[in-house]
């Protein structure tokens, strides 16, 4: 369930409690209801200073309504949230002192580039040389300047998203905040702002959080990665522990784990190569978490389901093929019916008989779901 966005941009912040800068953001137990629905249910969270954060999972998840109640734009129904010693989800937003860039800009369409960005300056009755000062800075940051007496309407989404950016960062706030600032860009763009929101992060240093449901988005951004399912934590480590060591198979299926096969395990462990078994296959798996002989669930990557494979492994029939550019997504059915997706970089075809085998560290071994 998302949180409330806001329509029009949010009013300025005071000078932060902090300062303008503070050592941890800490959640603890953060608890978000609507009513009888749990949207986020008890998040535990502590953000170093400088550090960035990404809240990755699908539609529905809770990372928005995190964000949200990091922000102040939504009250927190159990559970505290401290800057450093001092509570501040018992504060307004505007004394937070967070700077917030909204997924859909909410810039004035009536002001110039300039006068956005230099917007929350002028609420907080910044003398006119200083904020002209930062402004200038934040425009050069963000490589507008020779933009800055356009009008919104005048610039194309990415660079609206840029004012967005700058008008947060300007005030020179202790956190920044992104609720997914760059879902309503194309493709190519959100590349190019992806390089961009990396390279800002790092010359500003400020801690940020940053809310999206794309995988690419997190793990190219992030210092640390927290998936969020049904409002509930289910991993928070580097984007590196996250993609090839998913801590449950909730998590390996939103991190691309699109083959997930039920086998045997031929004997017990945690850590280290297993047999497995099953449906005419034969594979050598990673157990993630401790498990015993019997049945098992093993997840794959299309990317590491090898075709044309070893010895071992299992034969699988061609049933479609889509062109990818650099390579073919191929989807395969085994003698007994199962269906999995691997890839190929030589063109195969409907009805062909490959052999399909993946290396143990590849093969991620999981218990049977309850």
């Amino acid at each position: 369930m998302r949180g409330a966005r806001a329509p029009a941009p949010p009013r300025e912040a005071a000078p932060s409690p902090a300062g303008g800068a503070f050592g941890e953001l800490r959640l603890e137990e953060v608890t978000r209801a609507f009513g009888g629905a749990v949207a986020l249910a008890g998040l535990t969270l502590t953000v170093k200073r400088g550090e960035f954060v990404t809240l990755l999972g699908p539609s529905g998840c809770g990372k928005s309504t995190a964000l949200n109640c990091i922000a102040g734009l939504l009250p927190v129904t159990q559970g505290s949230i401290w800057l450093d010693d001092r509570r501040i989800d018992v504060l307004r937003p505007e004394e937070r002192g967070f700077g917030m860039v909204f997924q859909n800009y909410a810039l004035f369409p009536h002001m110039t580039v300039r006068k956005n960005i230099g917007f929350g300056l002028a609420m907080r009755r910044v003398p006119r040389e200083e904020a002209r000062r930062r402004v200038d800075q934040a425009l050069a940051l963000v490589q507008l300047a020779e933009h800055a007496e356009k009008l919104p309407g005048q610039l194309s989404g990415g660079q609206q998203q840029r004012v967005a950016i700058a008008r947060a960062i300007v005030v020179q706030p202790p956190l920044v905040l992104m609720d997914e600032p760059l879902s309503n860009l194309d493709a190519k763009l959100r590349i190019e702002m992806r390089t961009e929101l990396k390279r800002i992060h790092q010359e500003l240093g400020r801690s940020t959080i940053y809310v999206t449901h794309d995988q690419d988005e997190a793990l190219s951004l992030a210092d640390r990665v927290v998936v969020l399912k049904d409002g509930r934590v289910q991993q928070i480590g580097t984007p590196e522990a996250v993609y090839t060591r998913p801590a449950n198979l909730d998590v390996a299926r939103f991190m691309g784990y699109r083959n997930i096969i039920p086998l045997a395990a031929a004997a017990a462990g945690e850590g280290g190569p297993v047999r497995l078994t099953g449906a005419g296959i034969a594979l050598r798996g990673t157990a993630q978490t401790p498990i015993g002989e019997g049945p098992v669930l093993a997840a794959i990557r299309p990317d590491d389901l090898e075709l044309d494979g070893g010895a071992d492994g299992f034969e699988g029939r061609v049933e479609s093929v889509e062109y990818c550019g650099r390579d073919y997504l191929v989807d395969l059915v085994t003698a007994s019916g199962l269906r999995l997706h691997g890839r190929s970089l030589r063109r195969v075809a409907p009805g062909d008989r490959l052999r399909c085998h993946a290396a143990p560290s590849r093969v991620l071994v999981y218990p049977p779901e309850s």
